[in-house]
C-alpha cells in the first residue's frame, strides 16, 4: 500500500477521499469552454480592457484573436469556478479546449488551474493521452514533471491527476504511471466512456469471453494493485460513462473494486444520477460525478444569471449524489 510520494504529500486517492467527506461532495466540475458561448460578462470584460472583439476591426492595438479569446475563456473558467466551485472536489479541464487556441490557450489553461487550486480543489487534466513509450514520458512531464533543459528545467502543468488511453498497451502507460506515481498524482483510464458510439467497440466480444471493457477494467485493476492508500483506494481510476447504465456500471466495479470511477456523461449527455450507485460501493470517494454543460449551461433554461445558475445547479447535483452515495 502507498501513502504518500517522494515529498512527502499524501496520495492522490488519500487526499481526494478526504476532500470528498470535508466537502460532502462528489461532484467534479467539468470546464470546457468554447470561445462562441461564454458567459457574456466573462467576454465583455475582457473586450472593453483590450480594445478589441468582434467589432474592433484591425486596430493596431487590439490583442489579437487568440490572446483575447484566451482571456475570455480564462475570465469564464475562473467565473464559474467562484460560483460552483464550493459545491465541487475537483475541477476537470478538458485540454483540447485550451490548446486549440495556441500558445495563448495554454497560459489560459494554466490560469485557470491555479484558481481552481486557490480555490481549494484538486485539478483533473482530461486529454486522454496515451503514445508509444518516448512519446508518453513527453506527456508525463508536460502534465505532473518538468523537463530539463540546457537552460534549466521547464516545469509542468502540476495537475493532480489525468486521464488516460490504454489502447497502445501497458509499455505505453507505463511513463505516464511511474511519472504520476512519483508526484503523488492518480490517473484515470479509459475503460467505458460516455459518448453514443461506445458501445461500438468497448463492448464488443472477446475471444475467451467477456468484453473490450472487461478487459479494460481487470488492467486498470491490476496496475493498480500497488497504489492503493490508506483509503483503500487506488491511484490508479477508470472513466467509466455514466451513460453506460448500472448494469454495465455493476460489472465493471466488480471488476474494479479499489478504483476511483470518473463518471462523465450525467445530464447533457443523458446519464442519469441514479444510475451511478455502484461506483460508491468502496465509499464516497469511490465515484465522482463530473458535470460540465449540467453546470455551467444551466442559466439557458432558467431566468436566473449564469452565475447563479450555475452555484444552484451545482449545489443540486452535490446533494443528490451525496444523498445517493450514503445510500449505497
Amino acid at each position: 500500500m502507498t501513502g504518500a510520494d517522494a515529498r512527502g504529500r499524501p496520495a492522490f486517492a488519500d487526499r481526494l477521499d478526504a476532500l470528498v467527506r470535508a466537502r460532502r461532495s462528489s461532484l467534479v466540475l467539468g470546464l470546457d469552454p468554447d470561445p462562441r458561448n461564454l458567459w457574456p460578462d466573462a467576454a465583455a470584460a475582457v473586450a472593453a480592457t483590450r480594445g478589441d472583439g468582434p467589432d474592433a476591426g484591425n486596430d493596431a492595438g487590439a490583442a489579437g484573436p487568440a490572446a483575447s479569446a484566451a482571456a475570455a475563456v480564462a475570465a469564464h473558467c475562473c467565473a464559474v469556478i467562484d460560483a460552483a466551485g464550493e459545491a465541487c472536489v475537483a475541477a476537470k479541464l478538458q485540454l483540447a479546449c485550451f490548446e486549440r487556441l495556441g500558445g495563448p490557450g495554454w497560459e489560459a489553461l494554466g490560469t485557470a488551474a491555479a484558481h481552481a487550486r486557490a480555490a481549494g480543489l484538486l485539478v483533473i487534466a482530461d486529454g486522454k493521452r496515451g503514445d508509444v513509450p518516448v512519446t508518453a514520458a513527453a506527456y508525463a512531464q508536460a502534465l505532473v514533471g518538468s523537463t530539463p533543459t540546457p537552460f534549466g528545467d521547464v516545469d509542468g502543468l502540476g495537475v493532480d491527476a489525468f486521464t488516460l488511453n490504454p489502447l497502445l498497451g501497458r509499455d505505453a502507460l507505463a511513463p505516464l504511471l511511474d511519472a504520476a506515481a512519483a508526484a503523488g498524482a492518480g490517473v484515470f483510464v479509459l475503460v467505458r466512456t460516455s459518448n453514443a458510439g461506445a458501445e461500438e467497440l468497448q463492448e464488443a466480444r472477446l475471444d475467451g469471453g467477456g468484453t473490450l471493457s472487461d478487459r479494460l477494467a481487470d488492467l486498470v485493476s491490476e496496475l493498480g494493485e500497488a497504489q492503493v492508500g490508506r483509503s483503500g483506494l487506488s491511484d490508479v481510476g477508470a472513466v467509466v460513462g455514466a451513460t453506460a447504465g448500472p448494469e454495465a456500471l455493476a460489472r465493471l466495479r466488480r471488476r474494479m473494486p479499489r478504483s476511483v470511477l470518473l463518471l462523465p456523461g450525467v445530464g447533457a449527455q443523458g446519464g442519469r444520477i441514479d444510475d451511478i450507485a455502484p461506483a460508491f460501493e468502496p465509499g464516497p470517494a469511490g465515484g465522482l460525478v463530473a458535470a460540465s454543460r449540467a453546470i455551467v449551461d444551466a442559466h439557458r433554461a432558467s431566468a436566473m444569471a449564469p452565475a447563479a445558475a450555475a452555484a444552484e445547479a451545482a449545489e443540486r447535483l452535490r446533494e443528490t449524489a451525496w444523498t445517493l452515495a450514503q445510500a449505497v
